[in-house]
């Protein structure tokens, strides 16, 4: 089972090259098949969408890159303190790992009512200051706004399974995101159909789905779990003194979530602009373009996420490595995951140039869109590998603590060559342009991440007992 071989790593017991990959595939199935039921119920949530007309779908379309952002800086703070956790549980100090797991709720509540604020503050403008025109904004202020008020619940649930996940518990959490994604279609399906609310129907329903997990993640983390469950060690943490028991945020734990988060929130900040500007591009070649853009991008996700999935175990078991002091171990854990992801994603580009024009027929009736985003698809399946090397890289890069260097490395390919490419092949190729350059730039990041992961010394970063 993952969780005896997870053992072996703190106990500084020998693995071989074969349990090695049993542990990485282990952890990261239930990792793959949350991701990939995500973006099948987020395919078919934009299927209901879509099929509402390319209003609607123009409409989602628009605010969806500023979603991402939003989204990103709340995964950036929560992985600012799981990090520390997957270490300190690798040098077996739980005491320490749950005194880190207290003030994160603390300090994650309140960015993320941060967040909440911005958002309520640009929704009504957003959609203008996007290149969004008058007829589809209202839809697509209303649904960002809804969003931004989910933020604190969205925040909660991404902590707590992250925490989770670093602590080696897949199953729960992946489980867990699987039913928030069932819940979306089901209240979508309420919401859009039955009350025929169109796309607030489809912000209420994403809404629901996420407070009602936001609960139950919670639930899992703080009572259920055996190493963090911090209101179901009552006898145990009476003996790790009042310092480890309180909720107050210290400078060693904040200055280290800080020294993780910061790059990574910053890298979120200027990726989700990035994207925004991506979409401002977009935006003048019209609604069908935007709509096929978006519904190209869902689709897309389908090949990606194995690899995300793939990255978390590795964040995982290279956060527990490096805070058992196993350097060599971890490396041989970063080889093996980079290689599991580039396999998997090559075979999921095949599929996804193969059956291109089916998977946009299943989104939208609309001709136009369906023959436009398979275009943009089968454009962007031969940059899938090296894609998986940068996601997975990126997550070994994150399980060590090392973000800044990494971050500096996704947004300068971001924005010197994606962006600059996407603005001067977008004038005389449109949509086929944007995501020509989307597919050179993704390849150029998988291959210096992948130089970075074997000459660079990402392994030697923090430590616990440092």
């Amino acid at each position: 089972m993952a969780k005896d071989l997870l053992s072996y790593i703190r106990e500084g017991r020998t693995m071989t090259g074969s349990e090695q990959l049993r542990l990485i595939v282990q952890l990261s199935i239930p990792s793959i098949l949350a991701q990939i039921s995500a973006t099948v119920m987020f395919f078919i949530d934009a299927a209901m969408v879509g099929h509402l007309g390319a209003k609607a779908t123009a409409a989602i379309g628009l605010v969806e890159t500023t979603t991402w952002l939003m989204g990103g800086l709340s995964s950036a703070a929560s992985m600012g303190f799981s990090v520390q956790v997957a270490h300190f549980i690798g040098a077996n100090d739980f005491g320490r790992a749950r005194r880190v797991l207290r003030q994160s709720l603390v300090c994650c509540f309140i960015w993320s009512l941060l967040i909440l604020t911005a958002c309520v503050l640009v929704h009504r403008q957003l959609p203008y200051w996007l290149g969004g025109s008058a007829e589809i904004a209202r839809d697509a202020s209303l649904y960002f706004l809804l969003f931004g008020l989910a933020g604190p619940f969205f925040q909660l649930s991404g902590l707590c399974g992250s925490m989770l996940k670093c602590s080696g518990n897949m199953k729960v959490p992946s489980a867990l995101n699987i039913l928030m994604c069932v819940l979306d279609v089901a209240f979508n399906y309420f919401f859009i159909y039955i009350m025929r609310m169109g796309v607030l129907g489809a912000a209420l329903g994403t809404f629901s789905a996420i407070v009602i997990t936001s609960f139950f993640m919670a639930w899992f983390l703080l009572v259920r779990s055996d190493m963090l469950g911090i209101f179901s060690k009552e006898k145990t943490t009476r003996r790790e003194g009042r310092k480890n028991r309180s909720f107050r945020p210290t400078a060693d734990v904040v200055g280290t979530a800080l020294k993780i988060g910061l790059p990574m929130g910053l890298q979120h900040l200027l990726m989700g602009g990035a994207q925004i500007v991506s979409t401002i591009i977009v935006a003048p070649l019209g609604t069908v373009a935007i709509a096929a853009n978006s519904l190209a991008i869902t689709v897309e996700s389908l090949c990606y996420m194995p690899g995300y999935g793939i990255a978390e175990a590795a964040t995982t078991l290279v956060g527990q490595g490096i805070g058992a002091g196993q350097r060599l171990l971890t490396r041989s854990f970063a080889y093996k995951s980079v290689a599991l992801g580039i396999a998997v994603m090559t075979l999921m580009g095949v599929l996804m140039f193969a059956f291109a024009h089916e998977l946009m027929a299943l989104m939208s009736p609309v001709g136009q869109i369906v023959s436009e985003g398979a275009q943009a698809l089968r454009i962007e399946a031969f940059a899938e590998p090296m894609f998986a090397a940068a996601i997975v890289c990126n997550g070994i890069f994150v399980g060590a603590g090392d973000t800044l260097k990494p971050a500096i490395m996704n947004l300068t390919t971001m924005w010197g060559v994606r962006l600059t490419l996407a603005w001067w092949l977008s004038k005389d190729y449109g949509l086929r342009g944007v995501w020509t350059a989307m597919a050179i730039e993704l390849t150029f990041r998988g291959l210096i991440f992948l130089a970075r992961l074997w000459k660079g010394n990402w392994n030697k970063t923090l430590h616990p007992r440092a």
